[in-house]
């Protein structure tokens, strides 16, 4: 499975398991803002007291993959699965350059 490369901003809600930030870049450079449970986006145990930005990923499913006319490798993925993250827009599909992705561990 991949999963998205993120940037966990800051902790938005304290107690269990406590809600972060986080931001990623698609292929267009458009940022994406995501408000998610701690334990979805990162292993880690972060909170008020951790320091910010972390590196963090979102699972996601591989829909597409294609060239850009630049020969880039675009993948299209969608996060609804496995655990229903969307953005703050409530987007769900983002077309990413392969370096933004990582093996789901």
């Amino acid at each position: 499975m991949k999963a998205i490369k993120i940037n966990i901003k800051r902790l938005i809600e304290t107690g269990y398991p406590g809600y972060a930030e986080c931001s990623f870049y698609d292929a267009s450079y458009n940022e994406h803002i995501v408000h998610e449970k701690i334990p979805i986006v990162t292993d880690k145990d972060l909170d008020e007291n951790s320091k910010y930005p972390q590196e963090g990923i979102i699972a996601c499913e591989v829909i597409n993959e294609w060239k850009d006319i630049t020969g880039k490798l675009i993948f299209t993925v969608n996060t609804e699965k496995p655990w229903g993250v969307n953005t703050i827009e409530g987007l769900t599909k983002f077309d990413l350059l392969e370096e933004q992705l990582t093996e789901f561990p």
